[in-house]
């Protein structure tokens, strides 16, 4: 799914306008974007959890020569699904 098919289904299901349902989910998007780049965590309800965790300096190997190499520390974001997101995607047990 993309973002313009985002734009679609809240146009269709809600009956906003296409520019209205694009400047809302615009604007959620850079809403979660200001948020993990703050280092905050996202929860959402029903949904899950997106954190933004630190990764260390590590050695790694260049794989066309073989030649080791420093991997530089970075921030990663992860997502966890809730529990009733799992259930959703994998039906009752």
């Amino acid at each position: 799914m993309t973002k313009a098919d985002i734009i679609e289904n809240i146009y269709e299901k809600v009956g906003l306008s296409k520019e209205e349902s694009g400047r809302i989910v615009a604007l959620a998007l850079e809403i979660l974007k200001e948020t993990l780049e703050k280092g905050e965590k996202i929860k959402i309800s029903g949904f899950g959890n997106f954190v933004v965790r630190q990764k260390r300096t590590r050695r790694g190997r260049n794989p066309q020569t073989g030649e080791e190499i420093e991997i530089s520390a970075r921030k990663v974001v992860t997502f966890k699904a809730s529990p009733i997101l799992k259930k959703a995607l994998n039906g009752p047990k």
